[in-house]
């Protein structure tokens, strides 16, 4: 993101917050305003960072492990087409269970500590991936296979170089999805069970009417989501170069 449209639409949503507050007349323990915020991020920073650190652990590795078995998944359903009739209900079954409902569960077999939190992380992210990527691999051009199979190639390197390739954008899309939602499942997890982190800080500090402080911790949270985001971003724009250089025609 361009760094001067980035500080526009923060002071956009700071001028938004600081006229809410003043509109509405919240009292601090209801709504507090930015200064406030600030002044208790400033104040209780290394503590923040503690919690923030433990949150974002439990992000990324859930991402990763969850990039991994959404990978993995795809490609087994592209590569034995007969597991993809056992594979695509389970899929569909996984969403239809609220994530959120599966927290306490979790929680109760894996205990308080991180690993209930990656679950639920994996388990967030997984579909988006595993769909995006098994999606992108489908709309291959049939003819471009033909023309690698009658020219020889084998199989593995028909996936190598041509079917791998050609869903990477489409794997792209599902893995900035998964980013932007990674959080959630970190989030409700220490929210239904744990000892660290920003969602079990936020109960903390919201049990205590420290509203303050509660934001706080979201603002911090927003901004760490917000820089993992656009690091992974960057990364796939590297990686599928080819597709950001494409312009979107003028509809008109």
């Amino acid at each position: 993101m361009n760094p001067r449209r980035a500080a526009v639409i923060a002071a956009g949503i700071l001028l938004t917050w600081e006229s809410l507050v003043l509109l509405t007349g919240a009292p601090p323990y209801i709504l507090p305003g930015p200064l406030p915020v600030a002044l208790a991020i400033g104040s209780h920073f290394p503590l923040l960072l503690h919690h923030l650190r433990t949150t974002m652990i439990e992000i990324i590795l859930g991402l990763v492990l969850g990039t991994i078995f959404g990978i993995s998944s795809a490609l087994a359903m592209i590569i034995l087409p007969r597991l993809k009739s056992w594979m695509l209900p389970l899929l569909v079954i996984s969403q239809a269970i609220p994530v959120f409902a599966l927290a306490p569960v979790l929680v109760l077999w894996m205990g308080y500590g991180m690993a209930s939190k990656v679950a639920m992380t994996v388990l967030i992210i997984f579909f988006p991936v595993c769909s995006s990527f098994y999606s992108g691999m489908q709309r291959i051009d049939p003819e471009l296979l033909e023309l690698a199979r009658i020219m020889g190639g084998r199989r593995g390197a028909i996936m190598r170089y041509i079917v791998v390739p050609s869903a990477l954008p489409s794997f792209a899309a599902g893995v900035r999805v998964a980013a932007a939602v990674a959080p959630i499942g970190a989030i409700v997890g220490e929210w239904v069970g744990s000892s660290s982190g920003l969602g079990f800080y936020m109960l903390y500090t919201n049990g205590r009417m420290q509203t303050d402080l509660m934001f706080a911790a979201l603002t911090v949270l927003s901004a760490a989501s917000l820089v993992l985001y656009f690091s992974i971003d960057f990364f796939l724009d590297k990686l599928v170069f080819w597709e950001t250089t494409k312009e979107i025609p003028n509809a008109l």
